[in-house]
């Protein structure tokens, strides 16, 4: 069972940055679809960035477009989503997903990930 494990969540003033990872066990990252999803309280589960198999194609959703980045360590098994210039309304929690589809793409429909982390807790303020 492939296992996800999402880490680096923190309390981070506005204006801040924050680097999240997600880590799974077993299996090769690169050859696998990634998402970032994030759900604050009393709100719906935002798509927020994603990258395809090996990297070849990434994309940021239109509310952090300019301040969060997807990147993928391959040497460290690892998919980092670099939030920078953190707002209030950032806060959530964030949690990774893993397509399993061959050539995995970049896409923001929560339905075609199949395993997901526990999520980790990012706060903004002041």
């Amino acid at each position: 069972q492939l296992h996800v494990v999402e880490s680096g969540g923190a309390v981070v003033q506005p204006g801040g940055s924050l680097r999240l990872s997600c880590k799974a066990s077993l299996v090769n990252l690169d050859f696998y679809g990634i998402g970032w999803f994030r759900q604050a309280p009393g709100k719906e589960r935002e798509g927020v960035a994603c990258i395809s198999e090996k990297g070849r194609d990434s994309d940021v959703a239109g509310s952090v477009k300019g301040r969060f980045t997807i990147s993928r360590d391959s040497a460290e098994n690892t998919v980092y989503l670099q939030m920078n210039s953190l707002k209030p309304e950032d806060s959530a929690v964030y949690s990774c997903a893993v397509d399993p589809a061959p050539y995995g793409l970049c896409n923001f429909q929560a339905r075609r990930y199949e395993y997901w982390g526990q999520g980790t807790q990012v706060t903004v303020s002041s």
